[in-house]
């Protein structure tokens, strides 16, 4: 495993619990991509990759912030509900929890497949209950390149969620990653739609 990628540090917690109560879109070029059902998904340019960040804010109703956190991290949960899992679970390796995820693509691209560690925090902000979910793709010999498959080398995702103070859920979530090979823009957008549905569907 490469050295650092398998920890995260008390600050990167820390930040992604405070995008959650402050939304940080300006001095960047995020824009607004799509916007419903409580749900605003927003984009920044990567200049150097020529590739989008996301950012997604909302408030997810009827959806307990407890319930919610628990249902992101169930694996076995996440293959029920989502049509774009090929192959998805976790092992132990070098006492940390590495998950493996292939992902469906449209024809006739190739399958994308994840390595990467997430650790699970419970922080106080004001008195209130924060979940934060950090991932990040990692490098680990037990989980070689297979055949016919692009391997997705560079992956980030933030997650804090709190409750809206009624029976709902607050949401942030920051995603990036760098598919590899040559994707068509129509792609990307189904991508973005793939992403907003994740945030719905979690209850």
């Amino acid at each position: 495993m490469e050295p650092g990628t398998g920890t995260f540090s008390e600050e990167q917690f820390r930040e992604a619990c405070a995008e959650l109560q402050r939304p940080a879109l300006s001095g960047a070029a995020w824009e607004l991509l799509v916007e419903t059902q409580g749900i605003s998904v927003y984009r920044l340019l990567d200049q150097q990759t020529g590739l989008y960040a996301y950012k997604v804010f909302g408030v997810l109703e009827d959806c307990l912030p407890d319930l919610l956190a628990d249902v992101y991290m169930d694996l076995a949960y996440r293959k029920q509900w989502d049509q774009y899992v090929k192959e998805l679970y976790e092992k132990e390796s070098s006492g940390e929890t590495v998950v493996y995820w292939q992902v469906k693509y449209p024809f006739p691209m190739s399958n994308r497949d994840y390595v990467y560690v997430r650790q699970r925090q419970e922080l106080d902000f004001e008195g209130q209950k924060v979940h934060v979910i950090l991932a990040q793709s990692t490098s680990e010999p037990q989980f070689p390149e297979k055949s016919g498959v692009i391997r997705v080398k560079h992956y980030k995702q933030r997650l804090a969620i709190q409750s809206d103070g009624k029976k709902g859920s607050k949401v942030f979530m920051y995603y990036f990653d760098n598919p590899g090979g040559q994707i068509p823009s129509w792609v990307i957008n189904w991508a973005a739609k793939v992403l907003q549905l994740v945030c719905q569907v979690q209850c």
